[in-house]
């Protein structure tokens, strides 16, 4: 008898184990405390001369997000992935007795929770993979490795996050596989919108959507490639191509003088990472188009009503950014016994510009493209967390005043149940 509850519980105890193995949770958070010496003046720029010698600081929990996985078998598994910036969102209804004692709708605080990723996929084999769902899109270095100790500086590297939706996630269907030396991905989903791109922000807002789903009137295609045959090395190439035009709700039908208009919009990327014993480095180079930027430009302006949710600002018809970080684990100089901690001294460049216009197009707007130069050190006391210490330097054309800052931040990442 005895035998036989022991051998019933570790029956059990399997059964159990097994469960656990199919279903994952982790997630990442970050939190920045950041002393900003420069105006956030909304006419820092315009009036510049009017805005020496300020500053401000700002606390941020820029990101805090959970995942869930579950392993159904027979190749179908699940992820989702719920986030929360800047800690969420909050409103409340309240009772005013001051004002007769109406009720009031009031904002409580700032921020977002959205659906991240939700997907369920098929896999073949190691090759073949379809997966469909809302997911990541994996244009550009930072949203392929978008989690916080995937790179150095305390906020997200600039030039990508500057010019391109970050983390750029959407409704669609993707093929995906993996063999030794080569990771391909293809993917169809709903196309951007022309009405959400800005000067100051290129297609970054193009993603976006203020309605309960997302226009699909059109649609892009994204394309990633990375080759790992070098040790420690990782090179990638990815794009996106799509009509952004007519992608708005409700379905603008415009005369026959802008029916031909496309809005045509691609962009491409390439980036890299390399991860030795105790250097790291990373780097990225992209280029965006949108084709009829000046006609875009100025239908937003004058066709859009002023209550539609929709950047009326003018947009140009490219973007760049290009940077590279490297950190050198400096703590064997000081520890060398401890080979589970890591001390990274990392410095970083970048330069990025979201408007530069084409034909037809006289802004001049020079303070889009930026320099900055960023400095500092990653403290991993274990390999889920990172304390970042940095201090930044951003340059602009003379004109302007630059803009230093200083920021620390504690950051983690790490799956609780895989």
């Amino acid at each position: 008898m005895k035998r036989f509850v022991l051998a019933a519980m570790a029956f059990a105890a399997g059964i159990c184990a097994w469960g656990q193995q199919r279903l994952s949770v982790g997630g990442y958070g970050e939190v920045a405390l950041s002393r900003n010496f420069y105006s956030d003046h909304v006419y820092r720029y315009t009036s510049a001369s009017s805005h020496t010698g300020e500053q401000h600081g700002r606390f941020d929990v820029p990101h805090f997000v959970v995942y869930l996985g579950y392993d159904f078998g027979k190749g179908w598994t699940m992820q989702s992935e719920i986030e929360f910036e800047h800690t969420g969102t909050g409103a409340a209804v309240e009772k005013e007795f001051e004002e007769a004692g109406e009720w009031e709708s009031e904002v409580e605080k700032g921020g977002e929770v959205e659906l991240e990723q939700f997907w369920i996929q098929k896999s073949f084999n190691p090759e073949f993979n379809i997966r469909m769902g809302h997911m990541v899109v994996p244009v550009g270095g930072l949203n392929n490795a978008h989690e916080p100790l995937n790179f150095f500086t305390v906020y997200r590297p600039e030039g990508e996050y500057t010019i391109l939706p970050s983390t750029w996630h959407d409704t669609g269907i993707s093929l995906w596989g993996r063999t030794d030396h080569w990771r391909y991905e293809v993917q169809m989903i709903a196309g951007l919108d022309a009405y959400m791109f800005s000067r100051d922000n290129f297609i970054r807002n193009g993603a976006g959507s203020p309605f309960e789903f997302k226009v699909a009137n059109k649609y892009g295609f994204v394309g990633r490639l990375d080759n790992y045959s070098v040790r420690n090395l990782r090179i990638g190439l990815s794009g996106y191509y799509g009509n952004s035009m007519h992608n708005t709700y409700p379905y603008e039908k415009l005369s026959d003088t802008y029916s031909d208009v496309k809005g045509r919009t691609a962009f491409g990327a390439l980036d890299f990472e390399y991860k030795g014993k105790r250097l790291t480095a990373r780097g990225n180079a992209d280029y965006g188009y949108v084709g009829d930027a000046a006609t875009i430009s100025k239908l937003k302006r004058n066709r859009t009503a002023n209550e539609a949710p929709y950047d009326k600002s003018t947009i140009g018809q490219n973007a760049v950014a290009a940077g590279a970080e490297a950190g050198y684990d400096i703590l064997p100089w000081f520890c060398p016994v401890d080979e589970e901690q890591k001390l990274y001294a990392f410095g970083r460049y970048e330069y990025y510009d979201s408007f530069i216009p084409g034909p037809g197009q006289t802004d001049n707007v020079p303070y889009t493209a930026k320099h900055r130069v960023a400095l500092g050190v990653n403290w991993f006391p274990v390999p889920e967390i990172a304390v970042k210490a940095e201090w930044s330097h951003r340059f602009l054309p003379s004109q302007y005043n630059d803009e230093p800052s200083v920021s620390i931040g504690v950051a983690y990442m790490a799956f609780f149940k895989r």
